[in-house]
């Protein structure tokens, strides 16, 4: 069912587009207008069923289990499952959704961040004469222009500077890149702009400035992915769909057509996850939407049917915030082996990534260290030798798997659709697989229309083009003032719960405990260094969190940001939700354990225990081993081998500071190799070799060690505090 035109057709309508970005002010001043009525349209007559408190988790089952027969069936909770979801409901359609995992939980939550039509795309779209994959831009561009409207709260427009190196690459990347407006058009964001060299540097100071003749600046689309997901799930929900988490299909549900004697679907037999209850759910229609597990549903189906999913694996990392400026992105639009990297400002940290190499498909993919190091080493290329690019400077890294497929429908069923497909099995098993995530609602939109087509189910027209998501309504840039003002929360947080629940915002802040401080006055945060508080733990009960792994990567992104305060975040928010959730103590640590896991294996924590270990090379020559001996000694007065927290505390009151004997513990838990409770020399040494090499950055026991032995030897006073913490 993939679209195609020739290339005659193309020089026409290709023709046709270009006027109409030309095309007269009138003209692009009506289409405002009539973008503007889409969106009234959209809202109009549209019934909320649960505008005012989402159901339960619970009740949604019940929902799924009580219904005779729905319209549509969906299987997957990513953003192209929750998308149909939302598409079919407003449409006045009987809609189930059922994932088997979390909403969000695979490769929409891992995605670079970028809401963008893909500059790369229309390169080779002008190179190769290529109309379709032109198409496909101008879709996403389109697609863009929607997004950041119906969900402002979460999405924003980012400048990102296209660095020039030779002087011949400046016109041609100017070309393209004005290109890219133009086929934007009226949903072009802000225009493209040149820098000279001075004024390149002047906004991106880390920029490696030799040899660079100057830079383009072109914008594109941010958003938080995960949260966006559950925007678009739980707007599904407020309209009436009976959505569920942790819901696996079991197998499928099939009858025999009386007309024709052949077998097709009728649901699916389904099995909730938490409590290993199964249950019939019924429906006219079934859609696959699961991604990079395409191929088990349509082999579930019709056993024999051939692979279409070619997964790659897409690894990205995050760094501190200072390695880029707060609102302007970078691309390295050709890296060592031809790729193209981004390296963006994303939550106050930095983000870079990503790769694309092929790999298995799993629920639980690993970022691999070659991948990490591929990155920093094209990092390192565009940055300032001033600036020393860590490999401890990465906070958290995370691989997503990108389901690339190839169309059953073609010729050529080994090429890879650059597109998305819509295919429907002898079954009646509707399939939408591949694209892209800033096209998620224009591939809803066609797989519904097939469905609508295929079952002759009595559906309105699409509604979603304008369409406000869940926290999008009462949403404006200052409404965290109101919420500093009529709460007193921190500054930072009230920004945090605004950008994050948009309009929702005030539920949180209400179910907020108070701090017993003078300042904030509500807003207990959940780990010092970042905004996340303990109400939003639970807030994202009513959202259907069910696991800590829920709260901590998806409902908050702590665990995407860093994972060392992740990892000091579990026990709270284990806490607490095993309060909320009546969790005996043997569940909460089975969610304490399961949660350390992922954080240990899916988002790089293995990679910080992996670094400095017992067998760790020391690198280190004489002169360095002399200065760190006299350093320990400093602490190991009575020549022991080792030093204790009883050591380095009294130390530091001998220089009058005080620190928390839990958090000393940890401090020097993190170097303690053997768990012995002490620290050795040798373990310092390689703590400090480490350190050295860049593998291990910001060591808390290190800045204090060397901190205290200045303070010594001035006798003045200083203060600890906990650092950011790296891998």
């Amino acid at each position: 069912m993939a679209y195609r035109r020739t290339l005659k057709q193309a020089a026409v309508v290709g023709g046709v587009a270009v006027t109409t970005v030309f095309g007269l002010s009138q003209l692009i001043g009506y289409r405002k207008k009539q973008a503007q009525l889409v969106r009234v349209a959209a809202e109009a007559e549209l019934k909320v069923p649960f505008a005012n408190e989402l159901p339960s988790r619970e009740a949604q089952l019940a929902a799924l289990q009580g219904t005779p027969e729905f319209d549509v069936l969906i299987v997957g909770g990513g953003a192209t499952g929750a998308g149909c979801a939302l598409d079919a409901v407003t449409r006045n359609l009987k809609t189930a959704l059922v994932e088997r995992n979390d909403f969000s939980s695979g490769t929409s939550s891992r995605s670079t961040k970028l809401i963008h039509g893909g500059v790369r795309y229309l390169q080779k779209a002008i190179m190769k004469l290529d109309y379709e994959q032109y198409m496909m831009v101008k879709e996403a561009l389109h697609e863009r222009a929607n997004l950041l409207e119906i969900a402002p709260h979460l999405s924003g427009p980012l400048p990102i500077m296209l660095p020039v190196y030779k002087w011949w690459q400046l016109p041609y990347y100017w070309a393209g890149i004005k290109m890219y407006d133009m086929v934007a058009g009226i949903h072009c964001l802000k225009s493209s702009y040149l820098l000279s060299k001075s004024k390149a540097l002047e906004y991106f100071p880390m920029l490696n400035k030799d040899k660079l003749v100057g830079a383009i600046v072109y914008y594109d689309g941010q958003h938080n992915d995960a949260r966006m997901n559950l925007a678009i799930a739980l707007s599904a929900a407020r309209h009436g769909a009976a959505i569920a988490n942790y819901t696996e299909v079991v197998h499928l549900l099939k009858t025999k057509d009386q007309q024709t004697g052949k077998e097709k679907l009728c649901g699916a037999h389904c099995r909730d996850v938490l409590t290993r209850k199964e249950f019939d759910v019924r429906a006219k229609c079934v859609i696959n939407a699961t991604g990079p597990f395409t191929d088990s549903l349509r082999q579930m189906d019709k056993q024999e049917t051939a692979k279409i999913c070619q997964p790659s694996a897409g690894v990205h990392i995050v760094m501190p915030g200072y390695y880029s400026p707060d609102n302007m992105g970078l691309l390295d639009p050709a890296t060592s082996d031809g790729r193209v990297i981004f390296f963006l400002p994303w939550e106050k940290m930095t983000i870079a990534g990503t790769t694309d190499t092929p790999t298995e498909v799993t629920a639980h993919p690993i970022p691999g260290e070659d991948d990490i190091n591929f990155i920093l080493r094209e990092v390192r290329n565009y940055l300032s030798p001033d600036v020393e690019v860590r490999r401890g400077d990465v906070l958290a890294a995370w691989s997503g798997i990108r389901p690339l497929v190839t169309d059953p429908n073609s010729k050529d069923t080994q090429s890879i659709c650059r597109n998305h497909i819509v295919n429907i099995s002898d079954t009646g098993l509707i399939t939408i697989a591949g694209g892209k995530w800033t096209t998620y609602r224009s591939m809803a939109q066609e797989t519904i229309d097939a469905a609508v087509k295929c079952f002759h189910l009595p559906a309105r027209p699409c509604r979603t083009v304008g369409l406000m998501l869940e926290g999008g309504k009462g949403w404006t840039p200052t409404l965290y003032i109101r919420l500093v003002q009529d709460y007193g929360l921190e500054e930072e947080v009230a920004q945090h719960l605004a950008t994050t629940y948009g309009g929702k915002a005030f539920d949180v802040a209400q179910i907020a405990k108070v701090t017993g401080k003078r300042w904030p006055i509500v807003g207990k945060r959940l780990v010092s260094e970042f905004p996340y508080i303990e109400a939003e733990v639970l807030y994202a009960i009513k959202e259907y969190a069910c696991t800590a792994i829920d709260v901590m990567a998806r409902r908050t992104r702590l665990g995407f940001l860093n994972v060392q305060a992740a990892d000091e975040a579990l026990p709270r928010i284990v806490q607490i939700m095993g309060k909320e959730l009546n969790w005996s103590q043997e569940k909460r640590t089975e969610e304490l354990e399961a949660a350390k896991m992922f954080l240990y294996h899916e988002m790089g924590y293995r990679s910080r225990s992996e670094r400095l270990t017992s067998s760790s090379e020391i690198q280190l020559d004489n002169q360095e081993v002399m200065k760190y001996k006299n350093r320990f000694h400093k602490f190991d007065k009575e020549s022991k081998g080792f030093i204790t927290t009883v050591d380095v505390k009294q130390v530091l009151e001998s220089i009058n500071v005080q620190i928390d004997e839990n958090e000393l513990h940890e401090i020097l838990n993190e170097v303690d190799l053997n768990k012995n409770g002490q620290v050795e020399f040798n373990e310092f040494l390689r703590l400090m070799s480490a350190v050295k090499e860049g593998h291990v950055s910001d060591s808390r026991l290190a800045i204090l060690l060397k901190t205290a032995e200045a303070t010594l030897d001035t006798r003045e006073p200083v203060t600890v505090d906990r650092s950011g913490g790296g891998l």
